[in-house]
């Protein structure tokens, strides 16, 4: 699951950054002064070092050597640093109070930028991509979560969306089609497990952050929303409200009881689904090869996940990697246009093939989808609209606080009602967003 991985990594360097303010000078160039932009030398680039990651390095030297071929006199080194948290977070804090040791391109999490930004470390290349080709064909939803305060410091790379993963077997059995809406997902869940007491109905977790937020954003609420120039905390919204009690309301004996699944993240309820224990699941494209190694193999398919209405698609949180340039970059220009080879269509299709990430690129996507059916979900619930966490680093200290899990948490055990952990949830947001 390594989208939730990287909102880790983000909460462990924002929170050390708000407790020491060890990150603010880091690579900030200091008034009067210009970085350097030099046209020659060695663009360094840190890249994440992930599962697979020979498939990763194949296409990433591909690029290399058509780069430097094109820039005489420039070598590009990449080093492939740890996606471990904790590993990460000190890496680029020391990235950050160190410009000399600052690489020029850096890839990150998309749930990073406010975090980095706050503590000097990306560069602002709104301008710097105003000519690029490929400018128009990213999607809209995507582009935003490289943009904090109408600047754009990133370069979304790939993107990850979550659907709904069904057991086809168990649902023919059944006489059922996949669902189109919440009342069908429900109604599913209950006549599959009272044929199958053993089995759940559908794999979800108390601490799933990112499969009970489409429940909120279908429902028409949201974590936070813009007031002024700051957040506030909207998860206490009556919208917001209905939203977390749809997802709450599938910790049932049919759905996935609150005994069992309470304390469930996001990966277990993969490894749920895999074994072939659940019907359903809100999983991830790139759950694919777990549940292809499962028990599940050859017995499932993928739907996006129904909205209240019939027919709609919940919106999906969009997780994935950016490339930024870093704001003490030595080749800046170098660096930007390295970035734009690699998020570009030739080789951000040459990642999927590898790596199977999906492309920001909007012709990227469709001619993905169009060479493998397993996307065509996926692509869906992007061409519908995804969302993102509110772009503040205050969501580092929300999210590393496990804020929203704990109102999950607090509803499907019974210790509060969803206004009370809604209302509970509120305060800690909007403390965290005016702290800051």
């Amino acid at each position: 699951m390594r989208i939730v991985r990287r909102t880790t990594a983000a909460a462990v360097l924002a929170a050390t950054c708000l407790a020491a303010a060890a990150c603010s000078p880091g690579t900030a160039v200091p008034a009067g002064e210009k970085a350097a932009d030099d046209k020659s030398g060695t663009l360094q680039v840190w890249l994440y070092n992930e599962a697979g990651n020979a498939a990763k390095e194949a296409v990433v030297a591909k690029a290399v050597t058509e780069f430097q071929s094109a820039h005489q006199g420039v070598t590009v080194n990449v080093s492939y640093i740890d996606t471990d948290a904790s590993a990460r977070a000190a890496k680029m804090k020391g990235a950050f109070n160190d410009p000399n040791s600052a690489p020029d391109l850096v890839e990150f999490g998309n749930t990073d930028l406010p975090g980095y930004v706050a503590a000097g470390g990306l560069a602002e290349i709104g301008a710097d991509l105003d000519g690029w080709t490929a400018k128009g064909d990213l999607d809209p939803a995507i582009a935003k979560t490289a943009v904090l305060d109408g600047k754009t410091y990133g370069l979304p790379w790939w993107v990850g969306v979550r659907a709904l993963y069904y057991r086809t077997d168990l649902f023919t059995e059944a006489g059922l089609a996949a669902p189109t809406s919440y009342d069908e997902l429900v109604a599913a869940t209950r006549k599959i497990h009272s044929a199958h007491s053993d089995t759940f109905g559908i794999a979800i977790g108390g601490k799933y952050t990112f499969g009970a937020l489409p429940f909120v954003w279908d429902a028409g609420g949201d974590i936070a929303t813009k007031d002024g120039d700051k957040f506030k905390a909207a998860i206490n919204s009556p919208a917001s409200q209905a939203g977390v009690k749809r997802y709450t309301d599938l910790f049932d004996e049919a759905g996935c009881p609150a005994q069992q699944c309470a304390d469930l993240t996001g990966g277990k309820t993969v490894d749920l689904f895999a074994a072939g224990k659940a019907a359903m699941a809100i999983l991830p494209n790139s759950s694919r090869s777990k549940v292809d190694a499962g028990a599940a193999k050859d017995k499932y398919a993928v739907v996006p996940l129904p909205g209240a209405k019939a027919g709609s698609i919940a919106p999906a949180f969009a997780g994935g990697n950016n490339l930024g340039v870093m704001k003490a970059a030595k080749h800046r220009t170098l660096a930007v246009q390295f970035a734009q080879l690699l998020a570009g269509p030739g080789y951000q299709e040459q990642m999927y093939d590898a790596m199977g990430n999906l492309p920001t690129l909007k012709s990227v996507n469709a001619k993905v989808a169009a060479k493998d059916a397993f996307l065509k979900p996926f692509t869906d619930t992007i061409a519908a609209g995804t969302r993102f966490v509110p772009l503040d680093q205050a969501w580092a200290q929300i999210d590393a606080q496990a804020v929203v899990p704990t109102m999950l948490q607090q509803v499907v055990t019974g210790k509060a009602d969803v206004a009370k952990a809604s209302g509970d949830a509120a305060t800690q947001i909007t403390s965290a967003f005016a702290a800051r």
